[in-house]
C-alpha cells in the first residue's frame, strides 16, 4: 500500500533534506509535487487542496526559514500534516457496553465483510481476549450464511445458525438473545451488501440499526476504489450513524488514495486495515505508524508488536537452545521460520514495515516473493522425516520424487535447499560469540546508509532472517 505515494514523496522530499536554506520558490516547487503526488494516488481533491494549503502556510513560518535544517523541519510538516489528514490518533473499538456489545457491519456487495466479520472477531479472541458469536443476516446470497459459518469455525468463534427464509431483524434479534444466554462478550452482526441508493435495503438496514442498537456500526469498504471509498462512506454515513471504518484489500492498493481522503471527507475514523486473505490479516490503524510508512520511514512499533503477537515463542526458544547446544539447523527449522513468517503477513508485509525499503529499486523489491514461501513449505513437506534431518541425503533420485511430490521442478528443489545451506550458515555462527562477528560482517558488507549490500539480495533470492 502507498507504493506510488512514497516512491514519489521520497524523492520529492531527498531533495529538501540537503538544502541550505528554503526559499518560496523552491516550498512553490515542492508544494505543486506533493499535490501531484496526492492527485496520481488517487487522493479526493478537496482532501489534497487543504493539505497542500496547510503545509504551505507552515512551511512559510519562520521556524522552517530560520531553522538550520529547513528541509527536515518541511519533513516534519508534512508527517505531521499526513497524521492530521488520516485521524490523529488510533481509534479503538467502543466496547464500554452491558455485554454482549454488539457490532453492526455494512457495506457495499463484494467489499469483503464476511471475511473482515471472521478476522475482526479472531482479532477480538487474540488481542482483547473477548468471547465473540458471529450471525448472518445475508438473506438475499445463499452461500454468505455458509461462508461464515466456515470462517467461524476457522477463528473459533461462536456461529448462530440463519436461514434465508427468516427477516434480517428477527436473525439479529435471536443470535442477541442466544448470545446473552450465552454471556457472550460480543456480538459481530454480518448484513447484505447494499447500494446506499437502494432505498428499500437502506430502510432494511436502519431498521436493523435501531432494532439492536449497535455499540459500534463498521462500514466496510474496498481501497481499491480510491476516493470513491471516501465518497460512499459519506453516502451510507448519511443514512445511517457510521462509528468507524474498516479498509479491505490495501495490499493490493498501490495508491492508498481512499486512506487519505476518508477521514477528512467522511469525519469517521479508520479503525482497521484489511491487509491479506487469510483471517490473521486485519490490523488496527494508527495514522502516525502509517505515515510514517507513507514518508519510507517504516512501522518498526507494528512490526515489534506482530512479532511478539504472531511468533510461536516456544519454537522459537527451542530453536535458540538447539543452537545454543551446537545442534544443527535442519529443513524442519528451516520450514518452521518461513511458516512463521507467513504468519506474520509473508514477506511483503514485513518489507513495508522496515525503515529505507522505498529506497530499495524494484526489480530487488520484485525478488522477495511469497509464493516461493509456500513452494519452499510445499517442497520440504515433501520429504521424508530422514531427509528433513539430514539434508546430505538428497540426490538425484531423491530431488525428482520431491519435486513430483511437491508439484515442482527439480530446479526449484536446488535452489530452495541452496538458500537452506545460506541460512545454515548464517545460523553456525550465531552460536555462542559469533553473533556478534556475524553481526560486524554484515554491517561492512551493507551498503550506504545501512540498506541492502550493493549487489542487492543474496544469492538464489534468499533473504538473511
Amino acid at each position: 500500500m502507498f507504493d506510488n505515494l512514497t516512491e514519489r514523496l521520497g524523492g520529492v522530499l531527498n531533495k529538501l533534506r540537503g538544502q541550505g536554506r528554503l526559499t518560496e520558490d523552491n516550498i512553490k516547487e515542492t508544494m505543486r509535487e506533493i499535490r501531484m503526488a496526492l492527485l496520481e494516488a488517487d487522493v479526493a481533491l478537496p482532501v489534497v487542496r487543504e493539505f497542500v494549503e496547510q503545509v504551505k502556510e507552515k512551511a512559510l513560518g519562520e521556524e522552517v526559514m530560520k531553522s538550520l535544517t529547513p528541509g527536515q523541519v518541511l519533513i516534519k510538516i508534512v508527517n505531521d500534516e499526513l497524521v492530521r489528514v488520516m485521524g490523529d490518533a488510533n481509534e479503538q473499538l467502543n466496547l464500554a457496553a452491558q455485554p454482549p456489545a454488539v457490532i453492526l457491519m455494512a457495506g457495499l456487495q463484494g467489499s469483503g465483510k464476511t471475511t473482515s466479520v471472521a478476522k475482526l472477531a479472531r482479532w477480538l479472541k487474540q488481542s482483547q481476549k473477548k468471547s465473540v458469536m458471529v450471525v448472518s443476516c445475508d438473506i438475499y446470497r445463499p452461500a454468505a450464511i455458509d461462508q461464515l459459518k466456515t470462517l467461524a469455525g476457522e477463528v473459533e468463534a461462536e456461529f448462530f445458525p440463519s436461514t434465508t427464509l427468516q427477516k434480517p431483524l428477527a436473525i439479529a434479534k435471536a443470535a442477541l438473545d442466544q448470545a446473552r444466554k450465552q454471556f457472550v462478550d460480543v456480538l459481530i452482526v454480518d448484513t447484505a451488501g447494499r447500494l446506499h441508493v437502494d432505498e428499500a435495503l437502506m430502510d432494511e438496514i436502519r431498521e436493523l440499526h435501531a432494532g439492536i442498537k449497535p455499540v459500534e456500526t463498521l462500514f466496510v469498504v474496498d481501497s481499491m476504489t480510491g476516493q470513491d471509498a471516501a465518497n460512499t462512506a459519506k453516502a451510507f454515513d448519511d443514512a445511517l450513524p457510521l462509528t468507524g471504518v474498516i479498509l479491505t484489500k490495501t495490499d493490493g492498493d498501490a495508491r492508498g488514495g481512499a486512506a487519505l481522503s476518508i477521514r477528512q471527507i467522511t469525519g469517521k475514523p479508520i479503525k482497521f486495515l484489511g491487509v491479506g486473505e487469510k483471517t490473521t490479516a486485519l490490523e488496527p490503524f494508527y495514522p502516525d505508524r502509517m505515515a510514517s510508512r507513507i514518508l519510507g520511514m517504516g512501522d518498526v512499533l507494528s512490526l515489534v508488536e506482530e512479532v511478539q503477537g504472531k511468533v510461536d515463542q516456544a519454537k522459537a526458544e527451542k530453536l535458540a537452545n538447539k543452537l545454543h547446544k551446537g545442534q544443527g539447523f535442519d529443513l524442519e527449522d528451516f520450514r518452521d521460520q518461513m511458516e512463521q513468517m507467513s504468519n506474520m503477513g509473508g514477506l511483503n508485509s514485513l518489507m513495508d514495515k522496515l525503515p529505507g525499503m522505498g529506497n530499495i529499486p524494484d526489480h530487488v523489491k520484485n525478488q522477495v516473493n511469497d509464493k516461493e514461501i509456500v513452494r519452499s513449505i510445499a517442497i520440504i513437506n515433501s520429504m521424508t522425516p530422514q531427509e528433513r534431518r539430514f539434508p546430505n541425503l538428497i540426490k538425484g533420485s531423491r530431488k525428482r520424487r520431491i519435486a513430483l511430490g511437491s508439484g515442482t521442478q527439480v530446479q526449484e528443489v536446488n535452489k530452495m535447499l541452496k538458500q537452506y545451506a545460506q541460512m545454515q550458515k548464517m545460523m553456525k555462527k550465531m552460536k555462542g560469540k559469533g553473533m556478534a562477528k556475524m553481526m560486524r560482517g554484515l554491517k561492512s558488507k551493507l551498503g550506504p546508509g545501512g540498506g541492502m549490500p550493493p549487489g542487492g539480495m543474496p544469492p538464489g533470492g534468499g533473504l538473511p532472517f
